[in-house]
């Protein structure tokens, strides 16, 4: 082949490649972001939002494209990230193993309070990441544009 046949073939060759790959890159690029609060002292409500955590998180990955999920417990809905209350504690083990994108906050507004009335500080869970309150924590994130979901 001439050099005259040979450059416009290559150069075609290369758009093409490049054009196959865009729609992976996009996809690969495009990030959500979600937060799910737990406020309540209940199993099945716990439960709930740790399913939702998790089908988000399916979800997502099976689109190729990335999601963050913060799950932020406060008031009664502390005990969800107690080592010696929460009724989810097995389940929550097994998803910090498993979801390296889902994270779970716990109010620091929460456990002052659950200190004073218990006159020591509870036990947390050690995937249990601390934020100063709960609820500025969530105003916060959706001011930033996170999607908000309370199960």
């Amino acid at each position: 082949m001439t050099k005259r046949v040979l450059v416009p073939l290559c150069t075609a060759v290369v758009a093409a490649v490049a054009l196959l790959q865009a729609p992976m890159t996009i996809a690969a690029e495009k990030s959500h972001k979600l937060a799910i609060h737990v406020d309540e002292n209940d199993a099945q409500r716990m439960n709930l939002a740790l399913n939702n955590a998790k089908n988000v998180a399916k979800y997502y990955k099976s689109k190729g494209e990335e999601v963050e999920i913060e799950i932020v417990a406060y008031g009664p809905g502390l005990h969800m990230l107690r080592a010696d209350t929460s009724p989810v504690k097995a389940r929550i083990v097994t998803f910090a193993a498993t979801y390296e994108n889902i994270s779970f906050l716990s109010c620091g507004n929460t456990l002052k309070a659950m200190t004073k009335k218990e006159g020591k500080e509870p036990p947390l869970l050690d995937i249990a990441e601390g934020v100063p309150s709960g609820v500025v924590h969530l105003m916060e994130r959706q001011e930033e544009g996170w999607s908000y979901i309370r199960p």
